[in-house]
């Protein structure tokens, strides 16, 4: 992997000094390339992401050792507004548009630490790369589908210049097409050289985009490697793809015996 932009190195996550919700978990993030974590819910995925921007501290949770570093920079436990100015934006889960406020309102927000001129040079960048973003310019927001919120949010990230984009669950609850056109666009941003971290559910959509993946359990990581050799892992692919070794869908009674199996094992 080339130099990191960003870099965890043996990081643990603790809740109201009581819960252990990360446990030394290591990962790099190297220019130009995105990464993907991937496991099961509660696996620890949206509070890594929620350790590197520092919005964890909203939810009584900091980081308790370890190093975070962006650009070569310590920013364990930093201002979340300074990691924005740095070039860190967080598209958080749930897709947490301001509901009653126009798509352009959204989007000038996410800008607002630019100049005027600057917003208005990035409103026009946004709106040429997300068109349907342009024709619902005047809608309020609370109004849109699942999917065009979630373009609203990618599109609010990219106003404040971003040089990476960490976003949790960009497919969840979308329907395929969506996913498909939510995920065409991170990959047009990834090929204009945005650097994307990228939490999922959905590892096969995922690992497709990604170069590199972590696979987090019980906030470990578990496995990593590059994303054609996480597709063709058969553990990845019979526990997390639901395929079996010749390539087809295992039955739901398959995974929950599979399930029990690693439990036994693990």
């Amino acid at each position: 992997m080339e130099s990191p932009v960003l870099e965890l190195n043996n990081v643990e996550v603790l809740y109201s000094d009581v819960i252990l919700a990360v446990k030394g978990i290591s990962a790099k993030v190297p220019a130009g390339q995105c990464v993907t974590l991937l496991g099961a819910n509660g696996a620890g995925k949206s509070t890594t992401l929620k350790a590197i921007s520092n919005l964890i501290k909203t939810e009584d949770g900091r980081v308790t050792a370890g190093t975070i570093s962006f650009d070569g920079i310590d920013i364990a436990g930093g201002n979340p507004a300074d990691q924005v100015r740095r070039g860190m934006v967080h598209v958080m889960e749930g897709r947490k548009v301001l509901r009653h406020m126009t798509v352009e309102q959204n989007l000038v927000v996410g800008g607002h630490m630019g100049s005027g001129r600057d917003a208005r040079a990035l409103l026009d960048e946004v709106y040429g790369r997300i068109k349907r973003l342009a024709a619902l310019r005047h809608r309020t927001a609370g109004y849109l589908s699942g999917g065009e919120q979630q373009l609203l949010v990618i599109g609010r990230a990219l106003m404040a210049k971003p040089k990476l984009v960490m976003i949790d669950e960009p497919s969840l609850g979308l329907a395929p097409l969506m996913v498909e056109e939510v995920y065409g666009l991170l990959s047009e941003l990834k090929a204009s050289g945005l650097t994307l971290l990228i939490v999922e559910q959905n590892t096969r959509v995922a690992l497709e985009l990604a170069d590199y993946g972590y696979v987090m359990e019980g906030g470990r990581v578990v496995l990593e490697g590059p994303s054609t050799s996480l597709r063709s892992n058969e553990d990845v692919r019979e526990f997390y793809l639901g395929l079996t070794v010749e390539g087809e869908r295992k039955s739901f009674r398959d995974m929950k015996h599979y399930r029990r199996r690693k439990r036994w094992l693990g």
